[in-house]
């Protein structure tokens, strides 16, 4: 005989609305109560229809989730891995599934955003990446459709969005290199549509003008996250200008750096990164690297977003992540 969503009300002592909210992670409902539903579900070995439920609802219970570019590539940097892990880990405490996609340029984004609202599939959007002007918040803003950015919304008030400070963390970077007697320090970041490009740049130039230190754009480079667009960049750069230290946006592109260094068989230069993936503390040299808390931007962003899906009136829109600096080899030169 199956059991019922009654029948667990009827022996835990409660009503079948009761059952349901607890079912659907009500706040308003109590832990005692929780408890013991949770426990007559688990004597009378009831699973409830979810697929039934979210109908009823008019919900998924899934999240919609875009990564740039391929999977090839977006899989051999570790920080999409880390935000992944920590957007699956959110939405599993709070009942939700994942629905990701990989797009392969703005375009492509806006084809897989409107297939996602339209085929109601997903009852929110996480984005991984945030431009300047960016037509895909455009969209999901003008269809309020519910969604949140990991990167910063510079154009919006009352944008929902997680990030660290990247102005502050690269222009502590650059301030550490000046303390150590570093004076020609070039940057290599992400493109310059970018949102965190933009916001790291400003750091780096911030630092300089602090310090009385002249900005050469000859030193300035922005690239794509790859490990060979480091390497080609720091060859451009090396080529008109002389340097003692670079700043990079993303351990890629500073593992590019330091190969062609170790190529060229140069060892004054000192190199730092962004992430602190697990592999800029075992490459040689090991690599000095802002730790972002990847993994916490992923979780706060699948947090956000499923706060916002429960409350429209929802207050918070944005949470800061704190950074900080893992100095390696790279910088004690």
């Amino acid at each position: 005989m199956k059991v019922t969503m009654k029948d667990v009300a009827k022996k835990a002592g409660v009503s079948t609305s009761t059952v349901s909210r607890v079912i659907s992670g009500n706040e308003k409902i109590s832990d005692d109560t929780k408890e013991i539903v949770y426990k007559v579900m688990d004597e009378l070995d009831y699973h409830p229809n979810i697929a039934a439920r979210n109908l009823a609802n008019n919900k998924t219970s899934t999240l919609g989730l875009i990564l740039p570019s391929a999977t090839k590539d977006f899989m051999h940097n570790p920080f999409f891995i880390k935000v992944i892990a920590g957007i699956s880990r959110s939405a599993k405490e709070n009942g939700y599934y994942i629905m990701y996609s990989n797009a392969e340029d703005e375009a492509d984004e806006i084809n897989l955003l409107n297939h996602f609202i339209r085929s109601g599939a997903v009852d929110g959007v996480i984005l991984t990446t945030v431009r300047t002007d960016d037509e895909s918040v455009e969209l999901l803003r003008k269809l309020k459709f519910p969604y949140v950015t990991i990167g910063r919304q510079r154009n919006y008030k009352n944008a929902f969005w997680v990030d660290n400070n990247n102005f502050q963390a690269m222009y502590n970077v650059v301030e550490h290199l000046i303390r150590k007697n570093k004076s020609e320090i070039g940057f290599i970041g992400g493109k310059h549509g970018l949102n965190v490009t933009v916001d790291r740049l400003e750091g780096y130039k911030k630092a300089l003008e602090t310090r009385g230190l002249q900005i050469n754009d000859d030193l300035i480079r922005e690239v794509e996250f790859t490990e060979s667009a480091g390497y080609q960049a720091i060859k451009e750069i090396l080529e008109v200008a002389s340097l003692d230290a670079v700043v990079t946006t993303d351990d890629m592109l500073a593992f590019g750096v330091i190969d062609y260094l170790q190529d060229k068989g140069i060892e004054n230069i000192a190199v730092t990164g962004f992430n602190n993936t697990p592999l800029a503390e075992y490459r040689k040299p090991s690599l000095t690297s802002v730790d972002i808390s990847a993994e916490k931007l992923g979780y706060y962003a699948a947090d956000l977003l499923i706060k916002r899906l429960d409350d429209t009136d929802l207050k918070i829109t944005n949470y800061i992540v704190d950074t900080k600096l893992i100095e390696r080899e790279s910088t004690n030169l």
